[in-house]
């Protein structure tokens, strides 16, 4: 018997093994679908009825890449999505052909003007530069990996001028000086991961001019690796900040605020993806974490609805009141609309008292997070541009707009819709998911589950290993600096030498029937209501 009848055999024999796998494994899935009660179709169709659970797995990837348009996807289109990378990553914005936006829908529109500004008539802090890396495009063929060049890149920070900064609690001992508009929203560690909070903070420290919120988690370390200021935020479970009873504990607080990076404080009443307190699952609370937020490892975190410090905006404002007197630091707190009531209610207690918080931020029910309820997340508070309004001209008609600072949130990741924003009356924005994509997130939708493929949203120390800190934090300065030069660019166009200009004249909304309404008509009639 030669070589060449050994491999005949040899292979006719692995062939019908695997043959006889392949039908004693189909009779057994058979026999146990056919059985089982749970599932009609597994029932009905034994085997071949599992492709329907395959392919009800893989749904979301298929859609996400191979059949939604670029414009459809939730919570981000692929066009968003692909816009906000673009910007991180090649520290560009430029596009081609023409905007994929449906211009027949109703919408805002930023109001041009006929003799708009020279680059060289803005009121731009022409000093400060920025050293940051990005990526050069070589080649992107049909098949195999597109070949970049990654190189050192500097360019100025597009910073605001000394004149225009915005001053957060100008009353305080310590206020908040901020030269650019756009900071990080809260994002706790432990909703995120060190490797994601470490890259954020080094690339918004790179970026210069900004600031990061600690989110209801409370301050770590991480928050503090690229020293930038800091935005430290306190939730009704005062994870950093209580003893173990769960009190407020004021020496944790002076402990806190002896810290040089942290800026000021945000007391947290709600936020716009989930009106209550938040939640963190156990395998997530590592002993690190719980170290940081002063509970007990391993154990799921859920904090109350509301702070039991205070139940009005009364006792609110003496709560403030207290902290600020202590610190020295200004002191915000973030909130979400529901409806005018909400807001006049605010504003009419700030007039009686006299008292208040140094800023507000406002939070659109369109935000993301890292866990939440469905219907809470569809259904509860305004999104930020009906919450905006509400606000600002409420502030205005009670004569206390002037004391505070309104910094807004809501999916306000690009220079236009930042734009219209400050146009309706923030004087600064928060992004959050736009920041995670800078450091690798794929909208895989899994922040909840401590599982996110990209080492973003997880503590698990495997997957954060994907996320290498020295190259993403890179794309985080990028992205803010993008960003804040698309909105000198905006601005004159407008007409005006620099973004803290922006008013409700430079917007428009358009109807579905083409018909064309000044912000300033709007806010008008919101005055005289």
């Amino acid at each position: 018997m030669n070589l060449a009848d050994v491999l005949i055999i040899v292979g006719s024999v692995i062939i019908c093994f695997i043959f006889i796998v392949f039908i004693v494994s189909g009779l057994y899935l058979y026999f146990i679908d056919r059985s089982q009660k749970q599932h009609p179709v597994l029932r009905n169709y034994p085997v071949i009825g599992r492709a329907r659970y395959l392919f009800e797995t893989i749904g979301p990837e298929l859609r996400q890449y191979l059949f939604d348009h670029d414009t459809e996807g939730k919570p981000f289109s692929r066009f968003e999505y692909q816009t906000i990378v673009k910007s991180a990553k090649y520290k560009r914005d430029v596009i081609g052909f023409g905007s994929l936006r449906d211009f027949e829908k109703p919408g805002f529109y930023i109001r041009n003007s006929m003799f708009p500004k020279l680059t060289e008539e803005l009121k731009m802090d022409e000093e400060t530069t920025v050293k940051t890396k990005r990526y050069i495009l070589l080649n992107e063929p049909l098949f195999g990996q597109r070949k970049e060049k990654f190189e050192d890149h500097e360019s100025k920070a597009f910073l605001l001028q000394d004149e225009d900064a915005i001053v957060i609690g100008e009353n305080t001992r310590h206020p908040f000086i901020v030269k650019g508009q756009i900071g990080m929203s809260g994002m706790s560690y432990g909703a995120l991961g060190k490797n994601a909070i470490t890259a954020l903070s080094e690339g918004l420290g790179i970026a210069k001019g900004t600031w990061m919120n600690t989110g209801e988690g409370g301050l770590s370390e991480y928050h503090l690796k690229g020293n930038v200021d800091i935005i430290m935020q306190i939730g009704p479970g005062l994870f950093g900040v209580r003893d173990k009873e769960g009190n407020f504990n004021w020496d944790a607080l002076m402990e806190k605020s002896q810290i040089p990076q942290i800026k000021a404080f945000e007391l947290k009443l709600a936020q716009g993806a989930k009106t209550r307190g938040g939640h963190i699952d156990a395998e997530k609370v590592t002993e690190e974490i719980a170290r940081i937020r002063m509970v007990e490892p391993f154990t799921s975190i859920d904090s109350p609805n509301r702070f039991k410090e205070f139940d009005d905006f009364h006792s609110l404002f003496n709560f403030m009141e207290q902290i600020r007197e202590k610190t020295g630091k200004p002191v915000g707190m973030k909130v979400v609309i529901g409806s005018p009531h909400e807001a006049e209610e605010l504003a009419k207690a700030m007039k009686e008292t006299g008292k208040g918080p140094d800023f507000i931020t406002v939070d659109g029910g369109e935000g993301g997070t890292g866990a939440t309820y469905q219907e809470l997340a569809d259904s509860v508070g305004l999104p930020i541009k009906s919450a905006l309004p509400l606000l600002h001209t409420s502030l205005v008609k009670h004569g206390v707009r002037d004391q505070v600072k309104i910094i807004a949130s809501g999916k306000l990741f690009s220079a236009d819709r930042i734009a219209i924003a400050l146009a309706m009356g923030a004087d600064l924005v928060n992004i959050a998911r736009g920041f995670m994509i800078t450091v690798g997130c794929i909208q895989a939708l899994k922040c909840h589950s401590n599982a996110c493929p990209v080492g973003v949203a997880t503590t698990d120390p495997d997957l954060q290993r994907a996320l290498v800190i020295d190259e993403k934090k890179y794309r985080t300065a990028n992205y803010v600096i993008t960003l804040r030069e698309g909105l000198f660019r905006i601005a004159a166009a407008c007409g005006i030498d620099s973004p803290v200009h922006f008013k409700p004249e430079h917007v428009v909304y358009k109807d579905e029937k083409g018909r064309a309404f000044p912000l300033e008509e709007m806010y008008e009639s919101l005055l005289k209501s």
